[in-house]
């Protein structure tokens, strides 16, 4: 979305992953279900996020202004994802909003999820495919044949997390399966479509990006997505929130 604000002719054509930004805590804190209560667990101390703009940085900033808690925390943003478990370990910040890798590699460190992934922004937009105009126009059958593709990743990383960690490992030896399966198991909410509440969800980050100043003015759903192919390869209902088994 800041990307088109500034005149990137781009549009999201998939979905990937929703409900990919996780409250982490400190050994002093508790895990609560209640949104409010989790976030109030840091009135006058300090949270670490990703840098300016980036998806978890907006996600905590609207969640501390929903709970009335915007002028009573801090948010420190990092310019890499590693400076913040650094600083948490070392006691710098009280607790990190950031990634389920993240979230994995605090939790062995002593800190814990403190919230579940749904209970922050229901649906929020961990990724999705972005490709340019050109793309879409001029070549629409490999568009939609990478999608069928992206489709079948996504599927694998929902109902066969063992072989999909097994694989990346394989393809990343410093990321153990161990891990990438942990990583999978916080938020197993993958798939292609780009369903209503996908997108309902990203366009409600529209006025929390003009109010923070990210863009200066409004994007419709026609700006910011192209979802003819999408609806080809993948018609049915989506499968981000079904329980895996």
């Amino acid at each position: 979305m800041i990307g088109i604000n500034r005149g990137l002719r781009i549009k999201c054509v998939a979905g990937g992953h929703v409900e990919g930004t996780v409250l982490i805590g400190d050994r002093s804190c508790q895990v609560k279900e209640m949104a409010s209560h989790a976030l109030a667990q840091f009135k006058d101390r300090i949270i670490g996020t990703p840098r300016r703009g980036s998806i978890h940085d907006v996600v905590l900033r609207e969640f501390a202004r929903d709970c009335g808690l915007a002028d009573s925390i801090e948010i420190k943003n990092f310019d890499w994802a590693d400076f913040i478990l650094d600083a948490l370990m070392d006691g710098e910040i009280d607790g990190a909003c950031g990634t389920p890798a993240l979230a994995v590699l605090a939790r062995r460190q002593g800190s814990k999820i403190i919230l579940p992934p749904d209970k922050i922004w229901p649906f929020n937009p961990s990724y999705g495919i972005i490709a340019g105009e050109r793309l879409i126009l001029e070549s629409p059958l490999t568009l939609e044949n990478f999608l069928v593709l992206h489709e079948d990743a996504c599927n694998l990383l929902r109902e066969r997390p063992q072989i999909a960690a097994s694989r990346v490992h394989n393809d990343i030896k410093i990321i153990d399966e161990d891990f990438a399966r942990e990583v999978l198991a916080v938020s197993p909410k993958y798939c292609a479509s780009l369903p209503d509440e996908y997108i309902d969800s990203s366009l409600a980050f529209v006025p929390a990006l003009r109010v923070m100043g990210y863009i200066d003015r409004d994007l419709e759903k026609e700006d910011v997505f192209w979802t003819d192919a999408i609806k080809r390869v993948h018609p049915h209902e989506h499968h981000y929130s079904l329980i895996r088994q």
